[in-house]
């Protein structure tokens, strides 16, 4: 017979096994705390998802406070719009923070902190410049070269120190060094850099500050000040942790809680990068047009695709939380977020590749307007009336003088139902001097109105198109986005600039007609552009041009395992 509490114990992922196991051991639940703490040098990306989903939902599981904290060490690439942008997207992904702190909060205190472990022995200032620093540590498999500076005297580093707080030297002319094991297999054990030069302002603290904590020597302390139970990060730290061990035995109070660093594996999506340095590269080389282009893998971009906060939770939910790396294949992204639009979209029509049709027997003068429903998923998601006249648009591609037994759309002789409406006939042509057809002539059958209950009415054709009435179209711009990338893997080689991999058909803009009801559209607000796909309004309308980006095609024949 099964045992349930290791049945419950199985459905755990590792990190809450690790907690519940703390828990057993006498932890307290109530000395449960978390934080998602981004350094604000980027905007969010596709990769930090799954790092806010596993904190925040930490939180929401045990009833615990998580902190959004920024890691804000850097002021040479930190700036307040990516703390912005961070903050608009973690209210968007629907999480809620207990506090906004910063690491900067706290930066009088790892200095009092440091100068304590110059006191103690356990920090020098050395007068190297980097490379030579960089030199010195060697590989893991020889010993390290022990630094000149090493053995210092306590006083003589506390003085250089100050003069270092107070501006006196050039920047990489001497930095704060911890002082333990230069022969370490850990490379990061040999003798890191806590401190270094850098004058300039800060976007917080302005120019109070010449010299800056390291991120390995801030971070650790940072979870300590704020009495973070469990520091989470992913697995490119998980040969920092004896390093962040071995900082927090320098200042460690028994009588408060020792946090601990635990490493998950990052996720890696299929046709995307997840390097701030090379999200960078492609908005400064204007690969794409910012860091919310749709393209981009940040969080901001997807947002502006049309993505849903629903369908990101979910797609983090399945990928689940590892100790192994692999790539996730974006169409299980895609399966998600196509799955929640489905769900929540509201139907409308719009034709992307416009061609006349005139019904040549319906009057010309005449206009109805037809009921047809919002969405068909949602009960109470009501219907709306779409026009209908005798001039309207259909898609070029629905429509071929010639077809064969499969084509079952529009064809000469051949009859369609107009979604919602009426079945017609296909009559005849006008052509341009390029052979090009301009007007496709048709018959309806005004007996077949959809919904009619006459017997024409309940007559089955082989094909439904979809359609906008030329007189109360709308003029569209349609973004029809694709990846970014050529390859699964754009960054997969070391030796190979990924910029090369560039999708030259990753944008397309055409233009169309829509329904009149897109016109009080609503930005973010989802649409499914019948037998097309699912799209949303752009930042980029305006009361004269109306701009739709491609959230994901209609259909896909992708199925998770």
């Amino acid at each position: 017979m099964n045992n349930p509490m290791e049945e419950d114990k199985k459905s755990l992922n590792f990190i809450e096994q690790i907690i519940e196991e703390d828990i057993a051991n006498g932890f307290p639940k109530d000395k449960l705390r978390f934080r998602f703490p981004p350094e604000p040098n980027g905007y969010l990306h596709v990769g930090h998802t799954k790092a806010i989903c596993i904190n925040f939902g930490l939180g929401e599981k045990y009833g615990a406070p998580v902190n959004l904290r920024f890691d804000d060490t850097n002021p040479e690439k930190e700036e307040q719009e990516f703390v912005d942008s961070i903050k608009a997207d973690i209210d968007w992904l629907g999480f809620k923070y207990d506090q906004e702190l910063y690491a900067s909060d706290y930066f009088d205190q790892l200095y009092d902190w440091a100068v304590q472990m110059i006191k103690d022995g356990k920090a020098y200032i050395d007068e190297q410049p980097s490379e030579k620093i960089t030199e010195q540590r060697k590989t893991p498999f020889e010993d390290g070269v022990e630094s000149p500076f090493r053995n210092r005297p306590t006083d003589e580093s506390l003085d250089l120190f100050e003069k270092m707080k107070n501006g006196e030297f050039e920047e990489g002319t001497m930095s704060l060094r911890a002082k333990i094991d230069m022969t370490s297999p850990n490379m990061n054990m040999r003798d890191p850099v806590m401190y270094r030069i850098l004058k300039r302002p800060h976007h917080r603290t302005g120019d109070k500050w010449k010299i800056y904590p390291m991120y390995d020597w801030a971070h650790g302390e940072s979870d300590y000040i704020e009495q973070i139970s469990h520091s989470l990060c992913s697995l490119e730290f998980e040969n920092h942790r004896p390093l962040y061990d071995w900082y927090l035995d320098q200042i460690y109070d028994k009588a408060k809680t020792r946090n601990k660093q635990r490493e998950f594996a990052r996720m890696n999506v299929s046709y995307m990068i997840t390097s701030k340095r090379k999200l960078q590269r492609l908005v400064a080389e204007n690969a794409v047009t910012g860091w919310d282009d749709p393209r981009m893998p940040t969080i901001s971009g997807m947002r502006r695709l049309g993505f849903t906060p629903t369908s990101i939770k979910k797609f983090i939910d399945r990928v689940g939380v590892a100790k192994r790396e692999n790539l996730i294949d974006i169409q299980l992204l895609e399966f998600f977020v196509r799955e929640d639009l489905n769900k929540i979209a509201t139907r409308v029509m719009a034709v992307v590749d416009p061609v006349k049709l005139v019904i040549t027997n319906y009057p010309e003068s005449e206009e109805e307007f037809l009921e047809t429903e919002n969405n068909p998923e949602q009960e109470d998601a009501g219907t709306r009336t779409v026009p209908f006249s005798r001039e309207l648009y259909i898609e070029r591609e629905d429509f071929k003088e010639e077809g064969n037994k499969k084509f079952f759309r529009l064809k000469l002789g051949g009859e369609v139902r107009l979604k919602s409406a009426y079945i017609i006939k296909a009559e005849s042509v006008d052509k341009d001097e390029n052979g090009e057809i301009t007007t496709i002539y048709a018959t309806y059958d005004e007996k077949s109105k959809s919904g009619s209950g006459t017997e024409e009415s309940l007559r089955k054709v082989k094909g439904t198109l979809h359609w906008v009435s030329a007189k109360h179209a709308i003029p569209v711009d349609v973004r029809i986005y694709d990846r970014l990338f050529t390859t699964p893997q754009p960054d997969a080689e070391k030796e190979t600039d990924f910029m090369q991999f560039i999708n030259p058909e990753s944008l397309k803009i055409v233009q169309g007609f829509a329904e009149k009801s897109l016109k009080d559209a609503e930005i973010g607000h989802p649409y499914q552009f019948q037998r097309i796909g699912y799209f949303t309004k752009d930042r980029d309308s305006s009361a004269e041009k109306l701009v739709f980006n491609r959230t994901v095609t209609l259909k896909d024949g992708y199925k998770p395992e």
